[in-house]
């Protein structure tokens, strides 16, 4: 009873810092011409509601692509025109053809920011209970404590409830399938992952792990016997989910292609803002973009994206388990994000779910990367007039974790999980030992440099010579921190993984 009490309170504490979050600014409010993804979202409303579907994706004179024309899969766009029916029947200037755009009021922001809260109500923090409380083996305080830090993760929050988005339809479809995947219902996982490929098209970041673990488990049960029965059922689920999905854009060739160039904008380039990822910071030293031609990106992208995630994608299919599934979508989706083609800052969203679900596995080190995986994202922040926002929800979110996750006092190899890596090391090296004051002082050092880089961003005026200083500063900032987590993570995925086949054989 008391568990149930406490849940109960984590979440009102969750909602209530949503809504206190949401009563600030939002993307582009009163910055004509294109306004921002508050605009985006609200057009697309207008867009579905006022035009037949045939005509959501293609260029007309009512649907004009070059004013936030519609670039999501199709589950985005009829969660759209849902939205947007409701919209009409409260008031319909605000979804009304051509004379809505750039429509501002406080009745609108409160309806807009209303649709996000029922999302999550429905999809995401419903996800975030079932999981915590029907994770095995984890105490009762452990469950109560994952449940505080994944619903008051400030990143997700400053994104939907600030910035305004709905990522966490997407991000609550794909926890329902590793929730589903877990319990071995594999159809179920299969299904609630394919809605949020069809509401999102970056959760291609983890869609390799999902696809490698169900293989993984197909091949374990014997590919030609009930292994593959099980993959006949798992294939005829996605390809029925999916074809739910497109039934309106099958009819035609055309339609289908229209819809799929509109989601993957190759031309754009190997990427746009300033994002936290290693071709914007590496872009600082040599300017990538000039020297190679868009395809050579591609294919450079792609290459390194490839190799980045191959180790743990062969592991997983050779070995599944729910433990290197979950550590498999964290190198995964952190390796998309560090190198794949046309990465935006919000991206960093997709890493930090699969983070969130290990956090019982590595505490503390889960929460730095959260911490960070935030800041990463200051840039687009400060645009939106969020920066006491920002401060706000990652104090409340550090305090919270240190409160119920506290760090190791002695950061010792075993408590970081990584006593199987340096025994191997050691092995070799039998002088190497892990330093745990050193970890300890990183720690202090980067939160004190992302506490400096907020200040300095807020209050500094860039040089004219040097006017984006700051945001590459951040965005290089973390892509350091990024590439370590990455190391890391793999470590963890690989070393632990080995010593436990040890520990079964012996």
């Amino acid at each position: 009873m008391e568990t149930c009490s406490l849940a109960a309170l984590a979440v009102l504490v969750a909602l209530y810092v949503r809504w206190a979050v949401s009563l600030g600014p939002y993307s582009g409010a009163h910055k004509p011409p294109m306004f921002g993804d508050y605009e985006a979202q609200r057009h697309w409303q207008e867009i579905t509601f006022s035009l037949p579907v045939k005509q959501w994706y293609f260029n007309s004179t009512d649907n004009n692509l070059q004013y936030w024309g519609l670039d999501y899969p199709p589950l985005t766009a009829y969660h759209s025109f849902l939205c947007g029916h409701i919209a009409h029947l409260l008031n319909p200037d605000w979804v009304a053809l051509n004379t809505s755009q750039g429509y501002e009021s406080f009745q609108h922001k409160l309806f807009m920011r209303t649709t996000v809260l029922v999302a999550d109500l429905i999809i995401y923090i419903p996800a975030v209970i079932v999981y915590c409380f029907c994770t095995r083996e984890v105490s009762s305080k452990k469950r109560i404590s994952s449940l505080c830090c994944i619903l008051l993760y400030p990143g997700l929050i400053l994104i939907d409830y600030g910035h305004f988005q709905y990522n966490s339809v997407s991000l609550g479809f794909a926890l329902w399938g590793v929730i589903a995947l877990s319990f071995e219902w594999d159809l179920l996982g299969s299904l609630a992952f394919s809605f949020a490929l069809n509401y999102k098209q970056m959760e291609l970041y983890h869609s390799l792990p999902f696809f490698c673990y169900l293989f993984g488990k197909c091949l374990k049960r014997g590919i030609t016997g009930r292994g593959l029965f099980l993959l006949f059922k798992i294939g005829v689920t996605v390809i029925a989910s999916f074809a739910l999905c497109w039934i309106p854009f099958l009819t035609e060739t055309g339609q289908m292609l229209q819809v799929l160039r509109r989601l993957f904008p190759v031309g754009r380039g190997l990427f746009e803002d300033k994002v936290a990822n290693v071709w914007c910071s590496l872009s600082t030293l040599f300017k990538v973009k000039k020297v190679l031609s868009s395809e050579s990106q591609l294919q450079l992208s792609f290459l390194c994206t490839l190799l980045s995630v191959l180790p743990s994608c062969i592991k997983l299919t050779m070995h599944p388990s729910v433990r290197g599934f979950k550590f498999a979508l964290v190198n995964c989706a952190l390796s998309f994000f560090l190198y794949s083609f046309q990465v935006h800052e919000k991206s960093i969203l997709l890493v930090a779910l699969p983070v969130s679900l290990i956090i019982n596995d590595a505490p503390w080190i889960s929460t730095w990367f959260l911490l960070v995986s935030t800041f990463s994202m200051l840039p687009l922040l400060l645009k939106d007039g969020l920066l006491l926002a920002y401060i706000i929800t990652s104090l409340v979110f550090l305090l919270v974790s240190k409160s119920l996750l506290p760090a190791p006092a002695n950061m010792s190899e075993d408590s970081l999980n990584l006593k199987p890596f340096c025994i191997s090391v050691r092995r070799y090296l039998p002088w190497f030992r892990l330093p745990g004051y050193l970890i300890k002082l990183s720690f202090y050092t980067s939160l004190m440099g992302m506490a400096s880089l907020t200040l300095a961003s807020a209050i500094l005026v860039p040089p004219l010579r040097f006017p984006d200083l700051f945001p590459v500063l951040v965005s290089s900032f973390s892509c350091v921190h990024f590439l370590v987590f990455l190391f890391y993570f793999n470590i963890i995925y690989f070393w632990h993984s080995s010593n436990e086949s040890s520990k079964k054989r012996l």
